[in-house]
């Protein structure tokens, strides 16, 4: 089992919202990404957050946008889409839109609009 799944969303947060408010953009903009991919809405996001839910429970309890299959591209040197494991593909899909959000690509591009 990789380590990252018992890792608890909200200490991997802080990291996704100084990544992104570097370059320009928001942690409204990170959470509606977030939204976005899980399912989940701003009560169930912060709750998770507040529970420090793993990676493992966070994306096990999420209803996955249909659409997150049309992320491609690699983070880390891994291509998203060749990840045989379905949560670290899932994991790998938040840190591409975190990677996109932070490149400055429009919102609707990123939400695969």
């Amino acid at each position: 089992m990789h380590r990252i799944f018992g890792t608890s969303v909200a200490s991997v947060y802080p990291h996704y919202v100084t990544k992104v408010e570097k370059k320009g953009r928001t942690k409204d903009e990170l959470d509606e990404v977030i939204r976005w991919l899980t399912g989940f809405d701003d009560a169930e996001l912060e709750r998770h957050l507040a529970d420090e839910t793993t990676f493992a429970d966070f994306f096990g309890q999420a209803h996955l946008n249909p659409s997150a299959a049309l992320i491609t591209g690699s983070v880390c040197g891994v291509k998203v889409q060749e990840v045989e494991d379905p949560l670290m593909r899932q994991i790998r899909y938040l840190d591409k839109l975190v990677d996109e959000l932070a490149k400055g690509r429009p919102m609707e591009k990123v939400l695969r609009g």
